[in-house]
């Protein structure tokens, strides 16, 4: 197993403003440093780092800066996340153009996997076609991630239409986009992570380790929350998946390298109790 870690926690998560009068152009991203993302979490001890999409547009034209930044920190990016709401017919052609773009970049800077998330909730409820739209969406994307050679999972989110267990068999059973469970958001939603993670074994492509506590709700470092990550790790053992772990967290009231190093501290622990 290797471990990365999010640059998310650095300034968290926005989207670009343009994107609210320009579909393809409402890009993730964090509004912290990449610079000091990367080289806190190499001083943490990961190898690996997951960014968004918006942050990687924003080296579009200074690729150099990143790769060298990267390659000084010794830290490889792994994965790129993006998202798109996919049920709109309308819009669906601005986003894929959106997604394809992150891809692109994803593959440009090295990346090896492009995680989506996303299924907007309409105002008037979900519709069961919802599902069939979502997942006809998604196997386009896994088709413009294998065009640039990454590999394509989706990731169960809050607020999304995947959010409860119910709600991921049917999108699960409606593409065949792999799957990247996140621990935290799978919990959120009502499911036992460990117990998702068991059941599709075969479909896992990424996974995202995050911790939280219920109540009050927040996220937090890795051991600091509700989750049973010694049975989490069992089961992505038992799955056969055998890569990157990427470590998340939302949001961090505290120094994020320090959160960092809490949860590598706590991952090392498990991983090697696991005897991986």
């Amino acid at each position: 197993m290797q471990l990365g870690y999010h640059t998310i926690t650095w300034g968290g998560v926005v989207g670009h403003p343009v994107g609210v009068t320009s579909i393809k152009d409402l890009f993730y991203q964090t509004n912290g440093s990449m610079e000091a993302a990367v080289r806190d979490i190499a001083a943490a001890g990961y190898e690996g780092t997951e960014m968004f999409d918006g942050n990687l547009v924003e080296y579009a034209d200074r690729p150099e800066e990143l790769r060298e930044l990267l390659a000084e920190s010794g830290v490889k990016l792994v994965s790129v996340y993006s998202g798109a709401n996919f049920i709109f017919a309308d819009i669906l052609p601005e986003e894929l153009h959106r997604i394809n773009r992150a891809a692109e970049l994803a593959a440009t800077f090295g990346a090896e996997r492009l995680v989506v998330g996303g299924g907007a909730r309409r105002a008037a409820g979900t519709t069961d076609r919802d599902y069939a739209l979502i997942g006809h969406a998604l196997d386009q994307v896994t088709d413009i991630a294998e065009s640039f050679g990454l590999t394509a999972s989706y990731h169960p989110h809050l607020s999304t239409i995947v959010e409860s267990t119910p709600e991921l068999e049917r999108l699960m059973d409606s593409t065949r986009i792999g799957f990247c469970p996140d621990t935290a958001h799978l919990a959120a939603g009502g499911s036992d992570p460990a117990a998702v993670i068991r059941k599709y074994p075969d479909r896992i492509r990424h996974v995202h380790l995050k911790d939280f506590s219920a109540d009050p709700f927040q996220f937090l470092p890795l051991g600091e929350g509700d989750l049973d990550f010694p049975d989490i790790i069992r089961a992505v053992k038992e799955s056969g998946y055998d890569s990157w772990l990427m470590v998340e967290l939302d949001t961090y009231d505290g120094d994020p390298r320090a959160a960092a190093e809490i949860s590598k501290k706590y991952l090392d622990k498990i991983l090697a109790d696991s005897g991986l």
